[in-house]
């Protein structure tokens, strides 16, 4: 046989760049649009076995954060699309104060008392947050400005998020507080319900804008916080017992004041503030993970498995190894558009189908490097969880349906060449209800949509007897977006981007103009079709222990399928 030559290979790469290039624009698409060329570009295949069972999949989509440190005791329950039917944990950052609005003192401006108490604004939080079926998550540690007096008569707060960033003057004063804080939910929920709840200390804590010592240090910075930390959780300790569950939120995802591996190697090994032993209680680390925009994913940014394998391996090198990771606030910062203010995202996701795609290739991320959540600001347009879906609430209900399911791994066994895409499949088999679970999605990183991607995906399944099995499908795109429709009719309607606060790109919008947010209210009342998702049933055969499937995706389109033998 002839052998190829360097030339050779070398003729036939420059050719699959050349085409791939050419494929991206639109004029030649009609054109390439045939037999191999087509096949090429477009085509992927993979493989999974279900006879290969890995660990239980956790549901990805279990957290929702608050900012601000409140949550309405009176939730209304948005019944036909309700997100806490699959939100275990409700966040509640900076909830212990940082600023006079949120300081938990009956006269927070007042420091010559450090006592008077008034810890109502945060039961009634927590009891909304248990009307709502989830549990609190409750970000203690921003010191309460009354706390630092002397630190702020010397330094004025330099902190964007509105919270005061020092270190309290007097540690067991700070420790008091938190303690008395804890005391008061155990009297009011029981002790029992408030240990089933999670805890954390402080919101990105090598971010200097939420936390430093005065004058910015990073050793002391380091030093500071790592106090804070031994003694927030000695005061949990102290009330709810050893195993309460009590972590950190690092930033992460890019540079801090100082190294967070840091803070994890002085929980394992370092000299415990507040205790004089070595170590602190920590069971798990989370972190921010951002996109700058849509189209810049992964620009100067870490990707997301490899800043949470960072974080464990540091850890687990420090002997910390039974932690669980999540990520505690994120997604997308800014949109394409800006509005009268900015163009930051209310809440961290687009309307468009992209978001869809997005999400999907989070999920398949967080699966893929054992990630335990992935947390959320808002699923519907109206805040709060009310109004029309949007994609990323689609997404996030059929995610959650993965948890329990056992992680069945994926092989690709082509890849086209699709441009800017990242086509893939997650699987898992639920032993306990016989389900076979499989996400598949074409996420295209820009939203100037072009290609469709064709998928084989064949996938052995020992577990189901030869012959037909039920398989409902659940495809999240346009469809069931009414986002599309909505920009159509808010140029329609003469909507600028000024009647925006930030993002008119954002599904969850920001408002600047009341009469503009009444006319998108009468408008999102007419899209409900244009936001109901529809699932497809059919059948499919199952031959030696193997099924086939086979489907083609729009541009950030994803495909959630149900297969029950």
């Amino acid at each position: 046989m002839k052998k190829k030559t360097g030339v050779g290979i070398a003729a036939v790469a420059v050719l699959t760049v050349i085409l791939g290039v050419l494929y991206v624009f639109t004029p030649l698409q009609n054109a390439l649009h045939i037999g191999f060329i087509e096949n090429l570009i477009g085509r992927y295949a993979f493989s999974l076995d279900a006879s290969d069972l890995g660990d239980p999949l956790p549901n990805v989509k279990s957290n929702l954060n608050r900012y601000g440190g409140r949550f309405s005791e009176n939730p209304t329950i948005n019944e036909t699309h309700n997100p806490y039917v699959f939100i275990d944990y409700i966040q509640l950052m900076e909830c212990t104060g940082g600023n006079p609005g949120r300081d938990l003192f009956a006269d927070p401006l007042n420091p010559d008392v450090t006592d008077d108490y008034d810890f109502s604004a945060l039961i009634a939080s927590c009891r909304g947050i248990l009307k709502t079926g989830a549990k609190p998550l409750l970000k203690l540690g921003n010191v309460p400005e009354k706390l630092s007096r002397n630190i702020l008569e010397a330094y004025e707060t330099d902190g964007i998020f509105d919270v005061n960033v020092y270190p309290p003057d007097d540690y067991g004063q700070y420790y008091a507080y938190i303690r008395a804080v804890v005391e008061g939910l155990v009297e009011a929920f029981g002790l029992a319900e408030v240990q089933s709840w999670r805890f954390g200390v402080l919101t990105e804590f090598e971010n200097a804008d939420w936390f430093h010592a005065p004058g910015r240090d990073p050793a002391e910075s380091l030093a500071a916080y790592c106090k804070l930390y031994d003694y927030t959780a000695q005061a949990l300790i102290d009330v709810l017992g050893p195993d309460v569950c009590v972590g950190a939120h690092a930033m992460a995802v890019s540079e801090g004041l100082w190294d967070e591996c840091d803070f994890i190697r002085h929980c394992a090994n370092g000299t415990n503030y507040a205790t004089g032993k070595t170590g602190a209680r920590l069971c798990y680390i989370s972190a921010s993970y951002y996109e700058i925009a849509p189209g810049e994913f992964g620009k100067n940014q870490e990707p997301l498995p490899h800043m949470i394998n960072r974080l464990r391996a540091a850890a687990e090198a420090a002997g910390l190894t039974d932690l669980f990771y999540g990520v505690d606030e994120g997604r997308i910062l800014v949109g394409t558009q800006a509005g009268r203010s900015s163009n930051e995202l209310n809440s961290r996701t687009v309307g468009y189908t992209y978001q869809a795609g997005f999400d999907a290739r989070l999920v398949k991320q967080a699966f893929d490097c054992g990630l335990n959540y992935f947390s959320s600001w808002e699923y519907c347009s109206e805040g709060d969880n009310h109004g029309l879906p949007t994609v990323a609430y689609y997404v996030a209900a059929h995610a959650a349906r993965f948890e329990g399911a056992r992680f069945v791994p994926t092989e690709t066994v082509k890849k086209g060449l699709l441009y800017k895409a990242d086509v893939n499949v997650s699987a898992g088999y639920n032993e306990e209800t016989g389900t076979l679970h499989v996400m598949a999605y074409n996420y295209k990183n820009s939203l100037d949509y072009r290609s469709d991607a064709s998928l084989g995906i064949r996938i052995r399944v020992p577990q189901f007897a030869d012959g037909a099995v039920r398989v409902t499908a659940y495809r999240i795109d346009d469809n069931c977006n009414w986002f599309d429709e909505w920009c159509a009719d808010r140029e329609k309607a003469g909507i600028t981007n000024d009647a925006f606060h930030w993002s008119p790109d954002d599904g969850t919008p920001l408002w600047a103009d009341p009469e503009a947010q009444q006319t998108f209210r009468e408008l999102c009342a007419g899209y409900g079709d244009e936001a109901t998702l529809t699932p497809e049933t059919f059948t499919a055969e199952v031959v030696n222990g193997e099924l086939y499937l086979e489907v083609t995706l729009a541009p950030n389109t994803v495909v959630f399928y149900e297969i029950n033998g």
